[in-house]
């Protein structure tokens, strides 16, 4: 079985990253996304297990220390981070695994791991990115206007991602980045893996 490849997808908050992901997990074969942990409360809808793994700040430093995560960040107060165990145990059979996190996740996890591909999504312009953050109806205007102020940081770190997308027409996003997903799985390296027999066959007298 041909081992999975890891994805990191990131975005400053309101950009549309997790309804792109989700589009995309729902018409890609063999693509699955990380479910992270988070110490943050559930919003309306979401779900323990499917959405996140809810979990307390105790339980979560613990897991820091016996080294569980292979990556986590602090953001906006609260902490988020990824399960080594989890990714590993998809990747191993044969899934493309997508990390949906924010920047400082996402550098963590390239140093640990050079071979993931990252993509970074950046909102048209910050009109869009006020509308949407105001649209979702779950945050006070105080954590709207504090996710605002943080956010230009969080857009200047797009030069250290292979890919940028542009989200100004869903459709358009999505469709690049299901061409990331494509493209990397019809590198040298990965086709001579997965079809090593039906290549010897071809070339051998």
């Amino acid at each position: 079985m041909t081992k999975g490849s890891l994805f990191i997808i990131t975005a400053a908050s309101g950009t549309g990253k997790t309804s792109l992901v989700k589009q995309l997990i729902a018409t890609t074969n063999d693509l699955a996304v990380s479910i992270s942990h988070s110490t943050r409360k559930p919003r309306p809808g979401e779900i323990d297990g499917q959405h996140y793994h809810f979990v307390s700040r105790e339980i979560f430093a613990d897991m820091i220390k016996q080294g569980e995560f292979l990556e986590h960040a602090e953001v906006f107060e609260n902490y988020y981070g990824t399960a080594q165990s989890t990714v590993e145990f998809m990747l191993s059979n044969g899934l493309d695994v997508i990390l949906e996190i924010d920047w400082q996740g996402a550098l963590q996890v390239q140093k640990l791991r050079p071979d993931a591909t990252t993509i970074f999504i950046l909102p048209p312009d910050r009109q869009s990115l006020r509308q949407r953050l105001s649209n979702r109806g779950q945050d006070s205007q105080e954590v709207i206007e504090k996710r605002l102020a943080g956010s230009v940081n969080e857009m200047s770190q797009y030069v250290n991602f292979d890919y940028v997308v542009i989200n100004d027409n869903f459709d358009v996003a999505l469709a690049e980045l299901k061409s990331i997903i494509i493209a990397n799985r019809l590198t040298l390296a990965k086709q001579q893996e997965r079809h090593a027999g039906r290549i010897e066959q071809l070339l051998s007298e």
